[in-house]
């Protein structure tokens, strides 16, 4: 069944009203008509099933049958904050990190990203990074789509640090020294609501300075296990050990 995705809350209607590029897909795209069924995800974590009642010129127009009751998203927050990687790997990271539930993405350039994007090319790819977020949240039946960020410089990513209540920093010679322990624990740890900040270096890692002023600012080392993993596989490791850890673990 489709799913699509609303920027706004959700609040008890007798009818909800779709237009623009969600009314297209229903109509030109799917084929749709009154009776048939789609479900609506509200950026609040709130997802219903609904039937068509009416379609005009530019307007589907639908009514509630139910809440959907099974819970899709991980219970913490896990945005992932990659250094700019060579190629189309961010595509990668945002699709696959989406199927296997992070909230967000942040892009920003490392001292060792060999990718230099100006603003305009910067937006569009944002744009697309949003769309390939968006598509994957509807495969994967997610409750909310997480967003994309692609930011101008690294201090943008340090004035954002204030808003997370853990920050993670993969590091690869954490893994190489045999830690393996920091992941787990805060994971284990973490109270139902918290807000995770994980942070990835591009595929020449994070240099030892920009480590450095993570941890000053209360970052968390922590490795992925014994292997050395690439910048695109890193974070999804991640968000499928919290998975296992807050979902598989508690069935």
């Amino acid at each position: 069944m489709q799913r699509y995705f609303l920027e706004e809350a959700y609040q008890p209607n007798t009818r909800f009203e779709l237009s623009g590029e969600a009314f297209h897909h229903i109509v030109r795209v799917m084929r749709m008509a009154p009776k048939d069924q789609v479900y609506l995800a509200f950026n609040d974590q709130v997802s219903i099933r609904a039937e068509i009642t009416e379609i005009s010129e530019d307007t589907v127009y639908l009514s509630e049958l139910e809440k959907e009751k099974s819970q899709k998203e991980l219970p913490n927050n896990i945005t992932i904050a990659s250094g700019y990687p060579k190629g189309d790997k961010l595509d990668w990271i945002v699709q696959k990190g989406t199927e296997l539930g992070a909230h967000g993405f942040i892009g920003f350039p490392a001292k060792t990203s060999i990718v230099k994007w100006d603003a305009k090319k910067r937006n569009k790819r944002q744009e697309r990074l949003n769309k390939i977020a968006q598509e994957a949240a509807e495969q994967s039946h997610r409750q909310i789509a997480p967003q994309v960020e692609l930011l101008e410089s690294q201090q943008a990513l340090f004035d954002r640090l204030s808003a997370y209540d853990v920050l993670l920093i993969a590091y690869e010679e954490s893994a190489k020294q045999g830690e393996l322990a920091n992941l787990a624990k805060v994971f284990q740890e973490l109270t139902d609501g918290s807000r995770i900040l994980a942070i990835f270096g591009p595929e020449g890692g994070l240099a030892p300075e920009e480590v450095e002023a993570f941890v000053e600012k209360g970052g968390i080392l922590c490795g992925l296990g014994p292997r050395i993993l690439r910048t695109e596989t890193a974070p999804l490791y991640l968000l499928s050990a919290a998975s296992y850890q807050w979902e598989l673990t508690h069935c």
